[in-house]
């Protein structure tokens, strides 16, 4: 199984959209899997169903920290090396599907609301994840390989 169907079985399984991307990529981070799904937690639905900046990418960003971040040893330069690959997915991303923001990418639907996560259920909108996911996954992936 390769990655993106890692991440999106995770969804699957009925963990958040950012869980499954971290998850789907520890091989990278040298993270454990229980790690990775724990710190990826509040993430999910735009940063706990608030639906701002999709968890996928979310994910995204947190396993691109780990690989290239800036910690208490290193220079700027490691941080604004950062900020251009974290600009290199959100672009990718959006020009994959116009935004990154989860609501819009959702039609509107709101995850707040019991009516709001009714029509997310019933209209099958979680094969939008699905995809959302796998391309935050490859796309990472893709930045990694290039580095």
């Amino acid at each position: 199984m390769n990655s993106s169907e890692i991440g999106v079985n995770k969804f699957i399984e009925g963990y958040n959209c950012a869980q499954s991307v971290l998850f789907s990529l520890s091989e990278y981070t040298d993270l454990s899997e229980d790690f990775s799904l724990k710190v990826a937690t509040g993430f999910g639905g735009g940063m706990g169903r608030t639906q701002h900046v999709c968890g996928a990418v979310s994910g995204g960003i947190l396993a691109l920290n780990l690989l290239y971040g800036r910690g208490l040893s290193d220079g700027k330069d490691k941080q604004d090396d950062v900020y251009i690959k974290v600009r290199e997915l959100i672009k990718k991303f959006e020009t994959e599907n116009d935004t990154i923001i989860c609501k819009e990418l959702l039609d509107g639907c709101s995850l707040l609301t019991d009516e709001g996560r009714e029509r997310y259920r019933s209209k099958g909108m979680n094969k939008k994840c699905h995809s959302y996911i796998a391309s935050v996954i490859e796309i990472v992936k893709e930045i990694i390989e290039t580095n």
